[in-house]
C-alpha cells in the first residue's frame, strides 16, 4: 500500500486562541475549546501544519499571559513565508466582496492558505471565513484569479480520517 502524504492546513489565529484560552463560561465558546484541545491531542498529527507571520503578530497581541500561550503553541509550526503577490490577492478579495473590507487580516490568511497551496484552512472565525456565503465567494475569486482555494473548516469539520 503506498504511503500517503499528509495534507497542509493553515491554523488561522482563532484556532490557536481556543486552544490556549482559559475555559470559558459560555457554553459554545467551551465546547469549542474542547473540540479545539480533542482534534490537538488526536487530529493533528494527520497533517502538516502552517501559520503565517500574520498567525504570529495576531498570537502576540493581548493579555502578556494569553499570547505567552498561544506563541509557545505556534513554536513548533511551520512559519510561512510571505510573498509579494499576498498584497494583490488580498486586495482583490476584499474589492470583490469575498471579505468585507474590515476584514483584512482575515484576508491574509485567506491569501496566504491560497497562494501556499493548502489543503485546508482551519479556523473558529464563522462571521468572515468559515461562513457558507464567504466560502463560496472566496472559492470563486480564489479560482479566478488562479489559485485553488482551500477547504475552510472548522476543526469539528476536520477529523483528520482516511
Amino acid at each position: 500500500m503506498p504511503v500517503m502524504e499528509k495534507k497542509c492546513v493553515y491554523l488561522e489565529t482563532s484556532f490557536i486562541s481556543y486552544l490556549t484560552g482559559r475555559p470559558s463560561s459560555d457554553v459554545v465558546v467551551a465546547g469549542h475549546q474542547k473540540i479545539t484541545q480533542d482534534w490537538w491531542e488526536n487530529r493533528r498529527q494527520h497533517y502538516d501544519l502552517f501559520i503565517s507571520g500574520t498567525v504570529v503578530d495576531e498570537a502576540s497581541q493581548g493579555n502578556e499571559d494569553a499570547a505567552s500561550r498561544r506563541l509557545a503553541a505556534l513554536e513548533p509550526l511551520t512559519l510561512l513565508d510571505t510573498p509579494d503577490t499576498v498584497t494583490a490577492f488580498v486586495e482583490t478579495l476584499l474589492a470583490k466582496h469575498a471579505l468585507p473590507a474590515v476584514a483584512i487580516t482575515d484576508a491574509i490568511h485567506v491569501a496566504m492558505a491560497c497562494i501556499h497551496n493548502m489543503d485546508y484552512l482551519l479556523t473558529w472565525n464563522c462571521k468572515h471565513i468559515a461562513n457558507v456565503d464567504r466560502r463560496y465567494m472566496i472559492e470563486e475569486v480564489s479560482l479566478s484569479y488562479g489559485y485553488v482555494p482551500p477547504r475552510i473548516c472548522t476543526p469539528e469539520e476536520l477529523d483528520g480520517e482516511d
